[in-house]
């Protein structure tokens, strides 16, 4: 079986990339096609891989700005063929479904999201606060757009979505079914301490950028006056230092050695935000800690109210500061929570999505008529 691998871009570290590390072990010395590809922003590790890229790859400034070229992605990805290859395991979250390949390939797309600034315009434009004169004059575009992302998402043969919310936004934009395999989670990093480890401050790890809505978690900590510690960067951050009461602590970037104890010594782990699955609520859980989550997205696939955290109703500083005010960490069992995340760990994803392959392509063979090879 030839298999290559395919991923919007190599300019940024997130969940997307998570998984790409997950795919490129699980196939190793596979071809990784991607549209464009920085090697000072990745991990050096990324520089053994054989990664090859499009045209797009040498337009101007695109490693560090690529969102001012979206509009020209489809033509890059619609002009790449991939005939030669058996089955393409493709990694999306943008456009690099779009790719052409003849009847003897089969194409399989693990669904990080259908294009969010393709189907949610309104809501992606308002979380970047870009104004209502660029939705305005995003709109005619984004129509084209719209169609050529849905005969692209026809011409996969399986789609595999990240968590229930994706299913049914695959469901809906593309019309296609689709099954769930959540993204991998090295649950092995987190380990429970003992009750009188855990120290009295709720925590927060997540890209300071306006979506993740960490702004509801620092208002609802300065009203109750409770102990909040956020670890990461970004753009956001002078904003929400500048509505942080002194019980909010911003920590910076956190090492990777330093997220365990972290974790597993927290009251409880925030996640205040819609996200198509959410990596750090699993991990919290994996160290044995409860996790509030706003109730929707991926957090109705990883948060048990009442055995593994609770969930806040609406996105408002209210219905948050209304949970962490009752909230209670010793109603929790950490074994119990550790239990619920080992179901979402590496050694899963691994077997799922090798079992999923392996399967289809057995399947697409004998599909095949007699003497087609």
């Amino acid at each position: 079986m030839k298999l290559a691998l395919v991923h919007d871009w190599l300019n940024q570290i997130g969940g997307a990339e998570d998984v790409l590390d997950a795919m490129v072990k699980l196939y190793p010395n596979t071809p990784l096609y991607t549209s464009i590809y920085a090697p000072e922003l990745m991990p050096p590790h990324y520089q053994q891989w054989d990664i090859r890229t499009l045209w797009l790859d040498k337009l101007p400034g695109i490693h560090r700005h690529h969102q001012p070229y979206l509009p020209v992605y489809p033509l890059g990805w619609g002009g790449l063929d991939l005939s030669d290859y058996d089955v393409v395991l493709s990694n999306k979250s943008g456009f690099c479904h779009g790719f052409q390949s003849g009847a003897n390939t089969l194409h399989i797309c693990y669904c990080l999201a259908p294009t969010r600034y393709v189907w949610q315009l309104e809501s992606y434009v308002a979380r970047e606060r870009l104004g209502k004169p660029v939705l305005a004059a995003l709109r005619p575009l984004i129509a084209g757009m719209r169609r050529w992302d849905y005969a692209a998402a026809q011409r996969v043969q399986h789609f595999i979505a990240i968590s229930s919310d994706i299913q049914q936004r695959i469901k809906t934009y593309y019309d296609r079914d689709s099954v769930i395999i959540f993204p991998p989670v090295d649950t092995t990093r987190f380990q429970p301490v003992s009750d009188e480890q855990v120290e009295d401050y709720s925590l927060i790890v997540s890209r300071l950028i306006p979506y993740k809505r960490i702004d509801l978690a620092v208002q609802a900590a300065t009203r109750l006056g409770v102990k909040l510690k956020i670890g990461g960067k970004g753009r956001d951050m002078e904003r929400l230092q500048a509505m942080a009461g002194p019980t909010v602590e911003f920590l910076g970037y956190v090492p990777d050695d330093a997220l365990p104890a972290l974790m597993a010594r927290c009251k409880a782990f925030l996640f205040p935000g819609l996200e198509d699955f959410g990596i750090t609520p699993v991990q919290a859980q994996a160290a044995g800690r409860p996790v509030i989550a706003y109730g929707a997205g991926g957090a109705l696939d990883t948060v048990i109210p009442g055995k593994t955290g609770e969930l806040f109703s609406e996105l408002t500083v209210d219905s948050l500061a209304n949970v962490m005010q009752s909230f209670d960490a010793s109603r929790y069992n950490p074994t119990e929570i550790r239990n619920h995340a080992l179901r979402f760990d590496s050694q899963v994803f691994n077997d799922q999505i090798t079992g999923f392959v392996d399967k289809a392509w057995a399947t697409f063979q004998a599909a095949k008529p007699v003497g087609v090879k």
